[in-house]
């Protein structure tokens, strides 16, 4: 078998991250009750010599677990590793098993997350002094939340967008002459939408970047254009967290997409999604993370159900980078099987993006008998939507039905956009 990318590059940072991460797993050995049940063998971790004795022994987690672990021990769960008291941020995901699971941070935890944000926010070129505009809700969801406060302690005037409606933090980002941008990709075309409706002109926006995260397509190429397009040229950056984990990547250097994880907190794996196999390294496969650093509610080994391609290397200063190309492909759990074909929602979604005349677009799936079958409605011409069901024949060498409707039919998307149903 092909050594795969995780194990091959393991082993190079071990004298610097394990030492420190096994003295972590020591803290969970008599602190955290979830991973002393999840994993008994954790109370010899002293035993462990490193990263792939690590992968051997300890198994995977998975968000189901943890939204039961939840259920059974509400309201916060038993992987918590220490008095409730100690911790002072409370978050919660969009939603698991009907119910949303609830994730607490302690000061210590939440400034190992903000210092990762701050890497991203080096890397997009975010500077001190400058003005960023969050155009997030700051309900409960993470979301930007660790963005604003990273970017706040860069020295950043940070302006929250929370409560307004998407024409007044267009006027906003334009009167307080913004210089960055977060939000979701999907929402970064919304907003020019609304301009156009509202006579907003956005040729004079001071924007240098827009940084997206939430969603696949921040990386993909024809997405990045098209937002770039309506912006009038400004810069696209993606990057990409989770709350069950915290930021975890930034956009490859060089500005063409792609995420680089941070390797100093995070120890990632790429399996396969059915057999939990390591793959082949630049092979398609589900990314497992370990977070380094997150004391209070560490995950180990945990399945993201993203599904990316792992490139391993090292950067100008010797230093091991794990890349994942192209950024989030998709999710495992997102899959249909169309008359034999598997179609997974960013494939689609990629094809229809070429098409700048789709404002937006809405795929509804029909059970017939024992299969599946999909089609799309699209706001766009019709001429336009006959393209489009050709491009996505050529694709997947299947004829998947595209409708045309009007301007203004589909729905719209602040945070994640949710366009199948």
């Amino acid at each position: 078998m092909e050594q795969s990318a995780d194990l091959k590059s393991a082993d190079q940072p071990d004298t610097i991250r394990w030492p420190k991460f096994q003295a972590m797993l020591g803290e969970l050995v008599e602190k955290n009750s979830f991973q002393q049940s999840h994993w008994p063998q954790i109370k010899n971790v002293s035993q462990l010599n490193g990263f792939v004795q690590f992968q051997e022994h300890c198994p995977f987690t998975t968000k189901d677990m943890l939204a039961k672990d939840r259920i059974d021990n509400p309201p916060y769960g038993s992987n918590l590793t220490y008095p409730l008291n100690h911790y002072t941020r409370f978050h919660q995901t969009s939603g698991t098993l009907g119910v949303p699971m609830t994730w607490l941070d302690t000061p210590g935890d939440w400034q190992w997350m903000l210092r990762n944000w701050d890497l991203v926010l080096e890397n997009a070129g975010v500077q001190k002094g400058e003005k960023c505009f969050f155009a997030f809700s700051f309900g409960p969801f993470l979301g930007f939340w660790t963005a604003h406060d990273a970017a706040t302690q860069r020295g950043c005037l940070c302006i929250p967008g929370g409560g307004q409606s998407s024409e007044q933090r267009l006027k906003t980002i334009l009167e307080q002459k913004a210089d960055h941008l977060f939000c979701t990709p999907t929402y970064a075309l919304r907003l020019p939408e609304v301009a156009e409706e509202a006579g907003i002109d956005l040729s004079d926006n001071h924007l240098r970047s827009i940084i997206v995260a939430g969603e696949t397509g921040g990386s993909q190429l024809s997405f990045r254009e098209k937002i770039a397009t309506q912006w009038h040229g400004v810069k696209v950056i993606d990057h990409y967290g989770m709350t069950e984990v915290g930021p975890v990547a930034y956009e490859i250097p060089g500005g063409q997409g792609g995420l680089r994880i941070i390797a100093d907190s995070y120890f990632p794996e790429v399996i396969d999604s059915k057999s939990g196999l390591p793959v082949a390294e630049g092979a398609l496969g589900e990314l497992v993370l370990t977070t380094l650093g997150r004391t209070g509610c560490p995950v180990l080994r945990y399945r993201t159900g993203d599904l990316v391609r792992l490139e391993t290397g090292m950067d100008q200063q010797g230093n091991p980078i794990f890349d994942l190309i192209g950024g989030i492909l998709g999710r495992t759990d997102d899959m249909v099987v169309v008359r034999g074909v598997n179609l997974y929602p960013a494939s689609v979604d990629a094809v229809i993006r070429r098409f700048n005349q789709v404002r937006e677009y809405r795929v509804y799936k029909e059970n017939t008998g024992s299969m599946v079958e999909i089609k799309i409605k699209i706001e766009a011409e019709p001429e336009i939507a006959k393209l489009v069901e050709t491009e996505l024949k050529d694709a997947f060498s299947l004829r998947i039905p595209v409708q045309s409707v009007e301007k203004g039919k589909l729905p719209r998307f602040e945070m994640k956009a949710k366009r199948w149903e």
